[in-house]
Order: structure tokens, then C-alpha cells, then sequence
């Protein structure tokens, strides 16, 4: 019976064993990162329109919406650790150019903290067995470096001046700037005209190169689409 009792015990560490490595699994697995970044004169021309951070006019340019992991059939993880809030201190030496990269265009005012604050708690929580807090923000800052986006464009005869552009011409303006297909996302204007929105990305899980993307979203543009100016 002794003998019986160690063996149902050893099965039981076992399971907890097994529990606990499936539940490590579902809050931080994850097989790649989507890299957004957002036309802020895209982001203003709508009807809900937009509020400048509290530092300023950003300039431009693209700017950061994201770095979020995901898995391979398009879905992800949010939320990961509650216990891992955003702490300014962590990112104080990217200030500045989280401000200049990563601006918060919601309204109210704002000086960028709830917008960093959300993108680390809901989506960066989920990487920080690859990349720790202030990894995660340079590391973002450092491919929007390497993407140059607007260059690709403008590179391309695509220029922020109101006109509209094929949708086919964007695309393969960006890849042969960046090397890989985007997705791109659109919105529409107060007029109701689609405009260029957000350019997805997507990034391997070491958060070290772009790669192709496993899948897109389902979400369709127009096939003339509008690059305002901002």
C-alpha cells in the first residue's frame, strides 16, 4: 500500500508538473511579432479627427502603433502578466524619442505614458521571455529605423500630397524598400474616401529581422487609395 501511495503521489507532481508548463505555454508561446506603423495624417483625417501629444506636432512621418506577438494562425496573446505594469523609469533614456517615433495622437492631450503604458500591458507582456521592457521599446524603435517606410514610398513616386495611389503600387513600393510584403490597412476620410492607414510588417520571434508574414487580416483597401498630407 506504502509503495502504491509514493507511485499516485509521483503521478500527481507529474500532472501539476505538465499543468503548470500548459499554462506557462498559453500566456507567453508565441511565433512571431506584427511590427504597425501608422500615417498620422491618416489618423486625423476622419471624422472623430485627432489631438496632438502634449510635446508637440509629430513630425511627418510614420509612427509606431505596435509591436505585438502572434501566432501563426493570425490570433494573439494579450495581457500576459499583470504583475509587469509599465514603469516610465525603465524607458526614461527613450523618452524623447518615444515621443518623436511612438506619439499618442489620441484625444485628449496626451504625453505618450497611457499610449506606451497599453501597447507594453496588453501586447509587449506577452514577449518579455524574449525581450524585457526596455528591450521592447528599442527594439521598436530600431526597426521603424531599419523600415523607413515613408522613404520606400517617396523612393517610389508615392508622395503624403492627397492623391491617390494603386494599391498594387504601395505594396510593391514597400517590399522593394524593406525586402517583404506588407499589409496594409486603410481607413476613410470625412469624405469617405479610403486612405492609407496602417503598414503591417511582421518580424521573426527573436525580434531580429523582417519575414514574411505567416497570414494577413481579412480587413480589405479600395483599390485606389488616398496618402494625405499631415
Amino acid at each position: 500500500m506504502e509503495s502504491n501511495g509514493s507511485i499516485l503521489m509521483l503521478m500527481k507532481l507529474v500532472v501539476l508538473q505538465y499543468l503548470a508548463v500548459v499554462c506557462v505555454s498559453q500566456d507567453f508561446d508565441f511565433f512571431y511579432f506584427v511590427y504597425i506603423l501608422q500615417w498620422p495624417g491618416s489618423y486625423c483625417d476622419t471624422k472623430s479627427s485627432c489631438c496632438y501629444p502634449t510635446s508637440g506636432k509629430p513630425a511627418a512621418d510614420f509612427g509606431i502603433h505596435g509591436l505585438w506577438p502572434n501566432n501563426n494562425d493570425g490570433s494573439y496573446p494579450s495581457n500576459c502578466d499583470s504583475n509587469n505594469a509599465f514603469q516610465p523609469s525603465l524607458v526614461s533614456d527613450l523618452t524623447s524619442s518615444l515621443q518623436r517615433n511612438w506619439a499618442t495622437l489620441a484625444c485628449p492631450s496626451g504625453n505618450g505614458i497611457q499610449f506606451w503604458s497599453h501597447e507594453w500591458e496588453k501586447h509587449g507582456t506577452c514577449s518579455e521571455s524574449t525581450l524585457k521592457q526596455h528591450d521592447y521599446f528599442q527594439t521598436a524603435l530600431n526597426l521603424k529605423q531599419r523600415a523607413n517606410i515613408l522613404r520606400a514610398l517617396t523612393n517610389a513616386g508615392i508622395a503624403p500630397n492627397g492623391n491617390a495611389y494603386s494599391l498594387s503600387s504601395i505594396k510593391g513600393a514597400i517590399k522593394q524598400g524593406v525586402g517583404y510584403t506588407p499589409y496594409i490597412e486603410c481607413n476613410v476620410d470625412s469624405s469617405g474616401n479610403s486612405q492609407l492607414y496602417q503598414v503591417y510588417l511582421c518580424v521573426d520571434a527573436s525580434a531580429s529581422r523582417f519575414i514574411e508574414c505567416p497570414v494577413f487580416p481579412n480587413a480589405k483597401c479600395a483599390s485606389q487609395i488616398q496618402f494625405p498630407p499631415f
